[in-house]
């Protein structure tokens, strides 16, 4: 995963370039907000470190600049300024996240991760041109991101709909809680085995299942989870 770091401070640039390859990041670094566009035409980051004050070009510009193409990239913001009003509008136009300096490198590594996960939760409930998913009474749109029983819609959360989508997509397939995690926040998120427990008897709920002998989401002791659509009954042993 590659992390773009742009910051007119030689050191910093350094000290992050070091410190986030050692925890499995490819970073790659900029001096200005000159030229991030056509940067990112060339080269595409998982996630962008922006400083707001930089010669030339400087973050609030280059993040307005970014959002005006509808180029939506995580950004997370540096800020050396106590005025907070900065912090706001860089918010505003779309930063995900930001953080003030000085900083402890392993603040920005949680912020990251942080970021990267609701970036995947939202990449996996991301609307798609696709036929709709029909089993039993339910109609999955994956275009809409909605599901509905009996043509009626039933409220979900884009964390239900990502996980619901994620195990249709990979129907009669065994998934264990680790893959599910890694599938839907990465390797590095803090979300337990026990967090995917949760959600799984939460979607069971949305799918009036008996938790005691469910019907598409069924569990297979030891190993994980699976979905079950109509022409089959019953999980692999």
């Amino acid at each position: 995963m590659k992390i773009l770091v742009v910051d007119d401070d030689p050191d910093l640039r350094d000290l992050l370039r070091e410190y986030l390859t050692r925890h499995g990041f490819a970073v790659a670094v900029m001096h200005d907000g000159e030229g991030l566009a056509a940067r990112l035409e060339r080269e595409r980051p998982a996630l962008i470190v922006l400083d707001l004050m930089m010669p030339k070009v400087d973050g609030l510009s280059a993040l307005r600049d970014l959002r005006s193409r509808n180029d939506d990239v995580p950004v997370i913001l540096l800020t050396a300024r106590s005025d907070e009003i900065d912090r706001i509008v860089g918010l505003e136009i779309g930063a995900d996240d930001y953080l003030g300096k000085p900083f402890n490198p392993r603040e920005l590594l949680a912020r990251i991760n942080a970021v990267m996960r609701r970036h995947r939760v939202t990449n996996a409930a991301a609307p798609e041109q696709r036929e709709d998913y029909a089993f039993g009474a339910f109609r999955l749109n994956f275009h809409a991101r909605t599901l509905a029983r009996d043509n009626q819609i039933i409220p979900m959360s884009d964390g239900e709909y990502g996980l619901l989508k994620l195990l249709v997509n990979h129907a009669m397939q065994v998934l264990s809680r680790e893959r599910i995690i890694d599938l839907l926040y990465g390797a590095h998120s803090e979300v337990s085995d026990r967090g995917i427990d949760v959600q799984i008897w939460r979607l069971r709920k949305l799918l009036n299942e008996d938790p005691q002998n469910p019907r598409f989401i069924q569990t297979v002791r030891g190993r994980g989870y699976i979905f079950v659509p109509d022409d089959q009954h019953e999980a692999p042993l």
